[in-house]
């Protein structure tokens, strides 16, 4: 049993088709199979994975949202939530307490719900 080099190896990731030093096929009868597998399951764990996370726990902060949070917009817009129309798919948002201004958005706008007024969560 011979031991592969660098050069060996290198051959086998860059979808070498030819023989190594040994005569034998490096990637034998399943051709470029293993490593595109191999870049497949890199590409789940490395980017599908978190962002499919990232979406269920935005996903959840939705659907926990009610009134008197204090919320952030995905466009940087403080406010306090008025109301939810979850039917409809808007939230009405107060961003101004002398003048009563306030903003119907739609719920996947909104950012991050701020747990206390002084500190800013930074998103993930």
């Amino acid at each position: 049993m011979s031991v592969l080099d660098f050069d060996s190896l290198l051959s086998w990731l860059l979808f070498a088709q030819g023989n190594n030093e040994g005569g034998r096929d490096l990637l034998g009868p399943l051709g470029p199979l293993p490593p595109i597998l191999i870049i497949v399951v890199l590409f789940y764990f490395i980017l599908w994975r978190p962002e499919r996370k990232k979406r269920r726990r935005h996903e959840e902060l939705l659907g926990k949202l009610k009134k008197n949070d204090r919320v952030l917009t995905v466009g940087g817009v403080y406010g306090t939530v008025v109301s939810v129309h979850t039917e409809v798919g808007d939230v009405t948002i107060k961003v101004d307490e002398n003048s009563n201004t306030r903003l119907r958005i739609t719920r996947s706008s909104i950012g991050q719900v701020i747990k206390d007024q002084e500190h800013v969560e930074k998103p993930t």
